[in-house]
């Protein structure tokens, strides 16, 4: 019988399968040199993942899934809230432990989007927007950065983009910009385009400020979304590569499948990830 989200929510069990328990594949990658560290990573969440959740179930979740850090999309910090309404989500997000350490992806079409959402981020109290800026923003983007001294992570979307498909792509428009501006590589997106996400981490690790972690079931446009350990990217190589390189931001599980009932995904990826990082 199926349970409900608020059963399951409330099912002690939830937390024990993000523990590591849960089993998981070998990693192989072909880079030799690549080797485990003791460096510790954070596993965090991008709340896009949890985007038919509430605000307090995302908390509820988060605690139960022993989740600290946290980036909100609009869904559980939204654009319009007031400057009040913001404080008080944040004040509340604060208070059951979590870090609410940047927002979106945001999208920036226009000047006025610009100051739009700086001005959000400033009144949300994010030390860093997730952010899709055009090109011919960045110059303006660039004085906001350094006016606010909230960060700007450039994330790639992929095959569809026009605007920041690859790493390559944001690293190739921002190398010469102030150093607060930077790359949130998001492994999926990079795996359909063909490309290998643990060597375009380590390739543009000088500006890697956030990851977005997922799995795809196939290194084409048309990959499929899938829970982490049951596609084809190689997760293992991917934490590898962050450890090695001593990365200090987050790994943002991303998980995009199944959005009604994404807690059983979210739980069964964050299991596999904390199942590779136990024996290593």
């Amino acid at each position: 019988m199926a349970l409900s989200r608020k059963n399951f929510i409330k099912t002690s069990g939830l937390g024990v399968l993000a523990l590591g328990t849960a089993s998981f594949k070998s990693g192989q990658t072909n880079n030799t040199d690549i080797t485990y560290t003791d460096h510790q990573l954070h596993i965090g969440l991008a709340s896009f993942t949890l985007r038919k959740y509430s605000l307090d179930e995302l908390i509820d979740i988060t605690t139960r899934l022993n989740i600290k850090d946290v980036a909100f999309k609009s869904f559980h910090l939204p654009y319009n809230a007031s400057k009040k309404e913001l404080i008080d989500i944040r004040k509340k997000v604060k208070a059951s432990g979590l870090n609410l350490y940047g927002g979106g992806v945001i999208y920036m079409k226009t000047p006025e989007d610009v100051e739009t959402y700086f001005n959000y981020a400033e009144n949300a109290g994010l030390p860093m927007i997730i952010g899709a800026p055009e090109h011919h923003l960045l110059p303006q983007v660039e004085e906001k950065v350094k006016k606010t001294n909230i960060k700007l992570a450039i994330h790639n979307h992929g095959p569809e983009d026009k605007i920041f498909p690859s790493p390559q792509s944001v690293y190739d428009q921002i190398k010469g910009l102030d150093d607060r501006i930077g790359l949130c590589i998001d492994v999926g997106h990079t795996f359909r385009l063909g490309l290998d996400p643990a060597e375009e981490l380590i390739k543009y690790q000088d500006k890697l400020f956030d990851v977005h972690i997922k799995d795809i079931d196939a290194a084409i446009e048309e990959g499929d979304k899938t829970v982490l350990g049951h596609g084809k990217i190689d997760i293992p190589a991917i934490l590898t590569a962050l450890k090695n390189m001593k990365y200090t931001g987050v790994v943002a599980i991303e998980y995009e499948k199944d959005a009604d009932h994404a807690i059983y995904g979210l739980s069964e990826s964050l299991g596999y990830i904390r199942g590779i990082l136990k024996t290593t």
